[in-house]
């Protein structure tokens, strides 16, 4: 593919060198340049098709990084990335060693804030902007927010703050609502686009301030100003609410027209105070596939553009295959269940169920906290809620999860998918957490299924308690264990041995059981399939302890407070003084890579087992066992 005019941009400055039409060509080569790059890695797709002409406005009038621009959620940066000097390593996106997948500060000048997690860009652009006001810096603060993670309440915390009259004076912030989801009508037209500019100007700008003032001395004048200005703006867009957090509201404009966005971005660059421009663009816009289809295209892997997406073949089901087979199961089966998922329900395997149980699905948006409040109040009128959600984004719901849900003892089930490593991604994906910030809270039981029948198993096992239970399971695929669809309740917080040996004793915590099974072999070493993290069961750990020289707990979660935690903890309370090898993820942030690679880095394939327990224990562990256990 030949790109003659994205050859020429190094950097945001070379743009502001183009004329309007080459402008438009550069996003045409923009545009298809994503496409193939994509093609070629895999990645986010849809939003970044979406976002192209908007990204060459805002660093068409905008001085970056001089002036700060906040992507939210981050995965539509890609053409950010590449007119920020990036195109050329493009081709290592996502893979190990190569460019995040989303903005970065450790990765460019220009990626000012890292937000991989969504709603979080109108409190750092607020804080930026404050922060220049601070220092007597001149500079502007832009927080592009995807219409998705304006549904988080972080969102409206940060309006509602910027608002408020701040002890350096007001922000110069400029909040840029990128609304992907064609939920505007009737559609944006030339009416709009004349409104949006000429909202945006310093004439209307002027003349409202002079007539505030002027009115002033009159409220029922003013009022009836107000008003007609809110009645006349609310007439084609929402701008209402906006204006009562105290922001200037512009739009909506079509945020794939050049002539619309770029007049009226440097008519609001000229503004002062908060501003807020509603711009509408199209998920996978100039791929008539990704426009047909963006869901489907929005994390595609590498796929040939002129052919589009193949149907997979079949294959090992997923964990979250798995999941929402059981999901749909149990709601078959029991009445009271409700599905929830905090705006994720592909990603957590909850279509089926929403086709088929559509009064009992909760699609609650970008929305942790309140998903798990929710859940809560439903769980205390009697229903059984069901939280499908990721490791990761429990994270946010912390204290939800402590106060409305575990000091209430309510029966809610959390689904935890991507416990673990998650590949592409990268840190602020990864399932390192949740087993170390879990088991410390009171009530909650935790547990981590082996394979893709154990999670089924222990899903129905967690659902049948009266207590806050969570499963959590991987990304992908496990070993390829036939799924009993009878469902089976496991007993409760006991363990299995899976491997009689000698001297050492394995414990295993979810799908690295296979890993350490398969290095057991070599080492002739006992193997036990823990499945609770929480109850711990300490009789088998006691056990195994009194009965062999040395104990290694293997878990795909942080060490620190993990499972290995609780194994060395339960060996203290027993007065049994067994040497512990904690096998798990470093005091480290993982970075994105091929999962297997990323297992192997960190220790936790097979291998990587064997090799820990030799470097620990060498050939004679029973060496190392302390006499008052013998």
């Amino acid at each position: 593919m030949n790109y003659p005019l994205l050859e020429t941009i190094q950097s945001p400055a070379d743009l502001k060198r183009l004329s309007r039409a080459e402008l438009k060509r550069l996003a045409d080569e923009l545009r298809s340049f994503v496409l193939h790059s994509v093609s070629q890695t895999g990645g986010h797709l849809s939003s970044n098709l979406g976002t192209v002409e908007l990204t060459i406005a805002l660093h068409y009038v905008f001085d970056a990084p001089h002036d700060r621009i906040v992507w939210d959620v981050g995965h539509q940066t890609y053409p950010h990335k590449i007119l920020t000097g990036r195109r050329e390593r493009m081709h290592t996106l996502r893979q190990f060693g190569g460019i995040s997948g989303f903005p970065r500060r450790d990765e460019s000048e220009y990626d000012t804030f890292g937000t991989a997690h969504s709603s979080t860009s109108i409190s750092a652009a607020l804080g930026m902007a404050l922060a220049a006001r601070q220092k007597g810096e001149e500079r502007h603060a832009v927080a592009v927010i995807g219409d998705g993670a304006m549904s988080a309440g972080m969102a409206f915390e940060a309006l509602n703050n910027a608002g408020f009259p701040h002890p350096v004076g007001t922000p110069d912030l400029l909040v840029v609502l990128n609304d992907n989801d064609m939920s505007i009508s009737p559609p944006v037209g030339a009416l709009n686009k004349y409104l949006a500019r000429l909202m945006s100007g310093r004439f209307y700008a002027a003349a409202r301030e002079g007539a505030k003032q002027v009115l002033k001395n009159a409220p029922p004048l003013l009022e009836l100003a107000r008003r007609f200005e809110e009645h006349a703006k609310g007439m084609i867009a929402p701008a209402t609410i906006f204006e009562e957090f105290g922001f200037n509201y512009v739009g909506p404009i079509d945020g794939h027209d050049l002539d619309a966005l770029i007049p009226t971005l440097e008519n609001l660059r000229k503004l002062k105070g908060p501003q807020f421009l509603h711009v509408v663009t199209k998920k996978g816009y100039g791929y008539k596939l990704a426009e047909a289809d963006p869901i489907t295209y929005h994390g595609p892997g590498k796929f040939d553009p002129a052919v589009g997406l193949k149907k997979s073949a079949g294959g090992k089901p997923s964990f979250t295959q798995v999941f929402g087979q059981w999901l749909c199961d149990m709601a078959e089966r029991d009445e009271r269940l409700v599905g929830i998922t905090p705006a994720m329900r592909e990603g957590s395997g909850m279509v089926e169920f929403e086709r088929r149980f559509p009064k009992r699905y909760y699609d609650v948006g970008i929305a942790e906290q309140h998903a798990v409040t929710f859940a809560a109040g439903l769980a205390c009128e009697g229903l059984k809620p069901v939280v499908a959600i990721y490791s990761t984004f429990l994270q946010r719901a912390y204290d939800q999860l402590i106060h409305d849900v575990a000091l209430q003892n309510l029966p809610v089930v959390f689904a935890l998918d991507r416990a673990g490593i998650v590949g592409a991604d990268g840190a602020t994906h990864m399932g390192a957490f949740d087993i170390a910030f879990l088991r410390c809270i009171p009530n909650m039981s935790l547990m981590a299924p082996a394979d893709e029948n154990e999670c089924r198993q222990l899903l129905y096992t967690a659902y049948c308690q009266d207590h806050p239970t969570a499963v959590r399971y991987p990304r992908g695929s496990g070993v390829g264990v036939e799924v009993v669809q009878e469902m089976t309740a496991l007993p409760f917080g006991r363990g299995e041995v899976r491997r009689r040996g000698e001297r050492i004793a394995i414990l295993a915590f979810g799908p690295v059981l296979y890993a350490a099974l398969e290095a057991a072999e070599r080492l002739n070493a006992t193997v036990a399939n823990m499945r609770f993290v929480k109850p711990l069961d300490t009789q088998l750990v006691e056990e195994l302890a009194r009965t062999h020289d040395a104990v290694v707990t293997v878990e795909e979660g942080c060490i620190m407070g993990g499972a290995g935690s609780a194994v060395a903890e339960a060996l203290h309370a027993a007065g049994l003084a067994t040497p512990v090898l904690m096998l798990g993820f470093k005091d480290a942030f993982i970075e994105h890579g091929d999962p297997a690679k990323l297992m192997a880095l960190e220790g936790l394939d097979a291998a990587g087992i064997e090799r820990s327990i030799l470097q620990r224990f060498g050939s004679k562990p029973q060496a190392l066992r302390p006499a008052a256990n013998q």
